[in-house]
């Protein structure tokens, strides 16, 4: 997904689901959204985290 939509995913993941979701880049450079309790964060670059309680 392109990284506009990414970071729109991830606005909508985080209102809904009420939880921290974190933007990232792949090596392949794909971007994704997935909560921040499920990322590693060792094989990716991560962008932005979107907390809906800040």
């Amino acid at each position: 997904m392109s990284r506009k939509d990414a970071h729109a995913f991830a606005a909508s993941l985080a209102a809904t689901l009420m939880v921290s979701i974190v933007v990232f880049q792949t090596g392949d450079g794909s971007y994704g959204a997935v909560p921040a309790d499920e990322i590693d964060g060792d094989e990716v670059q991560v962008l932005v985290e979107i907390d809906p309680w800040a």
